[in-house]
Parts: structure tokens; sequence; C-alpha cells
């Protein structure tokens, strides 16, 4: 009989943290979402900003697509034509988006692991 009860699989027990390991990995998890929370509103505004001067220039493009602008390249400010810096913008605005929701995915990633880490360890938040 004790060859059976051997055999038999034993649940691994979670590691018991102590109080200050809990309140560091809260603060760790916190700033972390505070951090990424950031971040996502940055380039949410730099999207916008691209959205608005693709706006500008696609009613300037169908009517005079030789017409001289001028775009920031790494702290330089380029003369081009709207033809040429169009179809760039276009493309760092598909970027921005594409890391956004990179970003966006991570986020409710962590945010579920920090409700996960709330809940495993009855953490309520109170308000003052």
């Amino acid at each position: 009989m004790s060859t059976i009860a051997s055999r038999q699989k034993t649940v691994p027990t979670p590691k018991q943290l102590s109080a200050q390991e809990i309140q560091q990995t809260y603060s760790r998890l916190q700033h972390e979402l505070q951090s990424l929370a950031q971040k996502i509103g940055e380039l949410e505004s730099e999207a916008e900003e691209h959205e608005l001067v693709l706006k500008t220039l696609e009613e300037i493009v169908d009517t005079e697509p030789d017409r001289v602008c001028f775009r920031l390249i790494g702290g330089i400010l380029v003369e081009r034509t709207v033809k040429e810096v169009t179809p760039k913008i276009k493309t760092n605005r598909d970027g921005i988006q594409v890391v956004l929701d990179n970003l966006v995915s991570q986020y409710k990633s962590k945010e579920e692991e920090f409700q996960g880490f709330q809940k495993e360890h009855k953490i309520k938040v109170v308000s003052r």
C-alpha cells in the first residue's frame, strides 16, 4: 500500500510570500501598468498628430502634388514635396498603430496578472 501512496501525485503549493514581498510585487505591477498606460497615451497622441497631418496633406496631394512642404527628420528640417512625404507619413502612422496595438494587448495581460495577484493575496484598494 505504501507504493500506491508514493505514486500519487502531490499538488505543489504556491510559494508563500512575506507581507513585504507582496507589497513590493504589488508596487512593481502597479508601476508597470502606469508606465504602459503612459506610453500608450504618448503613442495615441502621436498617431492623432499623424492623422491630422495626413488629413491636411490629402486635400493638397490631388491638386498640388509638387507643393513644397517641410518634414522634421531626426531633428533636421528637410524640404520635400507633398507627394514624397504623404506615403512616408502613412507608413509611420501604420507603424505607430501596430506598436500601439501591441502595447494595449500587453497592458490587458498585465492588468489581468495584477487583478489575479490582488485576488490571490486578497488585496482590497481603499479610497480616501
